[in-house]
């Protein structure tokens, strides 16, 4: 079966119909393997996104599709009037099931037990293509696509806000737990699994330097301190789709770590991402942009400032900060064991990863109080 056949063969689980006419490969993104299709049926065309599971990623799919379920339904029900165009649609088996396992190329039943980590099975789902849309790999260092990133992530705060978020497994166990994920780093460190230690001491040790202060969040939320929240967990911007001509935020799409979680990891996320002044794996030139920043700030508080506790509106500029370090903890670790969980495109991509973020969090401390001072200013007139 030739990648065509085997497109139409999942398609067609999913009661879907239709002369292939163009199909391909999507490359952006870190996890999973995505292809666009459009067929035909006979009477007018249909446009899919045909996506495969990453499994050593998510060990349990099927739980994170029924997160996702849950959150898209809550949506639609909450505006049932909405645009096709502003929300996602994952379709269905004649099981109900918005997902499907394949083995050695073959469709399992509903109720067949299956090992996400054994190669011989594969986990597919198939959702809407949104027309006449387009996403920014970065913001190009555009302030307006940053502000309306910041309404979207904002309306996707604010929109949830009344979910109770504890009904939603981890589709990555301790995703944002950053005194675990410290702990794996240095245990990785400690274990030196592929002998490359010895090549990033000096990464090491600045983790190492910063490590209390990683765990400022997580202390937080021992006391009590933060609401846990449905939150998205990779707010990039090329995880929102923008109408073509007007630039109108759409849709938040790649809802996989959609999970428990606190408001400041997303605001944080986005501002690493995207209010930076190099591409992710740059160390050269890898800095903080306030001027970024501030738009991002300005769209997100528009939309989620009426929700948001005065200590979350504190902790937002903590938040990026942290989030920047725990994702050089990740990339570092990834490198030290092999590149196992992040795509790489060259060797020794990770650890420039996890370079570009080393000094863009050392940047970020160096700005705080200026990133602080922002953010109550944009709060203070809505």
């Amino acid at each position: 079966m030739d990648e065509k056949e085997k497109l139409a063969y999942i398609l067609k689980q999913f009661r879907i119909d239709g002369e292939i006419l163009v199909y391909r490969w999507i490359p952006s993104g870190h996890i999973n393997t995505a292809y666009y299709v459009a067929l035909y049926n006979g009477k007018e065309m249909y446009q899919f996104l045909v996506q495969r599971v990453n499994t050593y990623v998510f060990r349990d799919p099927v739980g994170m599709m029924r997160n996702i379920e849950l959150l898209t339904e809550h949506v639609r029900k909450a505006e049932p009037k909405m645009e096709k165009r502003r929300r996602l649609h994952f379709r269905h088996t004649q099981d109900r099931r918005n997902y499907i396992v394949l083995q050695d190329g073959v469709a399992m039943g509903p109720d067949e037990p299956f090992d996400p980590l054994d190669e011989r099975y594969e986990f597919w789902r198939v959702y809407n293509f949104i027309e006449y849309s387009k996403s920014f790999e970065t913001s190009e260092g555009n302030p307006e696509v940053l502000r309306m990133s910041g309404k979207a992530f904002g309306k996707f705060l604010r929109q949830l806000s009344d979910f109770d978020a504890s009904q939603l497994i981890e589709s990555i166990p301790h995703f944002h737990d950053t005194a675990y994920r410290l702990k794996a780093f240095f245990e990785a460190v400690a274990a030196d699994p592929c002998g490359r230690a010895s090549a990033c001491q000096k990464e090491i040790q600045a983790i190492r330097d910063n490590a209390d202060f990683g765990c400022t969040l997580c202390r937080q939320i021992e006391r009590g301190e933060l609401p846990i929240r449905v939150t998205h967990n990779d707010t990039k911007t090329n995880n929102i789709l923008f109408d073509m001509d007007t630039l109108d935020p759409l849709v938040i799409i790649d809802l996989d770590t959609c999970m428990p979680g606190l408001a400041c990891y997303d605001f944080g996320d986005t501002i690493r991402f995207a209010a930076c002044t190099a591409e992710e794996d740059q160390p050269e030139g890898m800095g903080l942009d306030l001027e970024l920043m501030k738009a991002y700030t300005e769209g997100y508080l528009s939309e989620a400032r009426s929700i948001l506790t005065e200590n979350e509106l504190e902790s937002l500029a903590t938040g990026a900060a942290v989030i920047t370090l725990e994702l050089a903890s990740r990339f570092l670790l990834d490198y030290l064991v092999g590149d196992k969980y992040f795509r790489i495109d060259y060797e020794d991509q990770n650890l420039k990863r996890a370079q570009a973020q080393l000094k863009l969090f050392q940047d970020m401390m160096l700005h705080m109080d200026d990133m602080k001072q922002i953010i109550r200013s944009i709060a203070s007139k809505h």
